[in-house]
């Protein structure tokens, strides 16, 4: 009943906060992604932009790009693609969701969309199989595939292939090719975003089980949260309860030491540093209106709800700093960095993580690491343009996905006012 109550309060703030204190969107601060959605303000509030500006693709992506494309199913999906011989399944030839939302991911982070670009058919074929999966499931389960037993949902839980599904959606907002396709985009996102939200346990995280299932919590985290800044139906309770959890971790001081982490330091501070990331994002793009709210509100109890909003903002600040600070003491430790021991789809999700948050904070953290990523993950490329895992998530679809968005890590999408205040955090 406490949280039905809560849920009903944070739902009036938030219908307040969109029509009476709406923010007009501030210049981005940087150049915006080449395929980031143009902020028009039909679906969002202010335009994604990047942290930096983005370096060219280099050879080592394209190759792993052309690699991705060439390997696409009829359908439009892709399957988990070879693994090694130990580790090979019955269903490495056979599409699934997860390992296409990477994919399609990994393509429209090189600057393409659903409708410009060279990507822009493998990516529209791939958003049609991951819509059509997710029209064809039911309303009241968390799950949006008929395919199960895969690598990534053995690893990282059965969920992984809804959170990734959520991300890559959220990503095309804006740039179907046509009304229609746009409409259906839409559907399939709000139906997502409904079953996470509708799953999500008291604790603010998912379950399921796997090997690692904190990085899917991360994913689940990543996508809500920039499904809202995109303005799409995502209710702040649910953003609340998934901050918190992370925000206890990190006063637990459990930063790398976390639950559903195998164990792997690595996969621990990759998630959590990646949760209140993409929370303070949101927090920062919504604080100068929840200000206006606690100040001005109609009524008392919508001041005193903007204040609480406030105070969880600024304990996240604070765990976000806690957490970066961890993590970026332990780059140096090669044991660290090197997860579970050998590279594989875990690693380079948690790079991508790690790499998402640093490309945020700029300077020469940020420089150091991207660095260094590039280096090792231009000489671990194989010589077809591929990556390879050598344990758990070995598959070449996703390992070479996720290592392509960490060489791609600096086009991730920013709110420019999340950007703004990080930069007057570290100028």
């Amino acid at each position: 009943m406490k949280r039905q109550q809560r849920h009903k309060t944070i739902l009036a703030l938030s219908a307040t906060l969109a029509t009476g204190f709406a923010l007009a969107a501030s210049p981005p601060p940087e150049k915006a992604t080449p395929g980031m959605p143009a902020g028009d303000g039909t679906t969002k509030r202010s335009c994604w932009v990047t942290a930096v500006e983005p370096k060219p693709l280099s050879e080592n992506v394209r190759r792993g790009l052309a690699w991705l494309v060439g390997h696409q199913h009829d359908n439009g999906g892709w399957a988990q693609g070879e693994e090694s011989r130990t580790m090979g399944g019955s269903l490495s030839g056979k599409p699934n969701v997860g390992d296409s939302s990477s994919a399609t991911l990994a393509l429209i982070r090189s600057g393409s969309t659903p409708s410009d670009g060279l990507y822009a058919g493998a990516i529209f074929k791939g958003l049609g199989y991951i819509m059509t999966k997710i029209e064809a499931s039911d309303t009241l389960s968390i799950s949006i595939t008929d395919v199960n037993g895969t690598r990534l949902q053995a690893k990282l839980g059965p969920n992984i292939d809804t959170f990734l599904a959520s991300l890559v959606l959220t990503e095309a907002v804006g740039h179907m090719p046509d009304q229609e396709s746009e409409n259906r985009l839409a559907a399939a996102l709000n139906k997502v975003l409904h079953k996470i939200q509708e799953n999500q346990q008291t604790n603010g995280l998912w379950g399921g089980g796997g090997w690692a299932p904190a990085l899917a919590d991360a994913m689940a985290a990543k996508g809500l949260n920039r499904a809202r800044q995109m303005g799409m139906d995502v209710n702040l309770e649910a953003l609340a309860m998934v901050q918190s959890n992370a925000v206890s971790e990190v006063a637990a001081g459990r930063v790398v030491g976390g639950a559903g982490a195998a164990g792997v330091a690595l996969y621990a501070g990759a998630k959590n540093l990646g949760v209140l990331q993409d929370s303070v994002n949101s927090n920062r793009e919504r604080r100068a209106e929840v200000v206006r709210l606690a100040e001005s509100a109609p009524t008392d109890e919508q001041r005193d709800q903007a204040k609480k909003e406030l105070d969880r903002f600024d304990a996240a600040e604070v765990a976000f700093e806690a957490a970066q600070k961890v993590v970026i003491a332990r780059l140096d430790d090669p044991q660290f960095v090197a997860g579970f021991g050998s590279n594989g789809g875990e690693e380079f999700l948690s790079h991508m993580n790690i790499g998402e948050s640093l490309v945020v904070k700029g300077g020469n953290d940020w420089k150091k690491w991207d660095a260094k990523m590039t280096s090792n993950l231009n000489r671990i490329q194989n010589g077809d343009g591929t990556w390879t895992g050598h344990h758990c998530i070995t598959g070449r679809t996703f390992c070479t996905a996720t290592a392509l968005m960490v060489l791609m890590v600096d086009r991730t999408p920013v709110p420019p006012e999340a950007l703004a205040s990080a930069r007057k955090v570290n100028p």
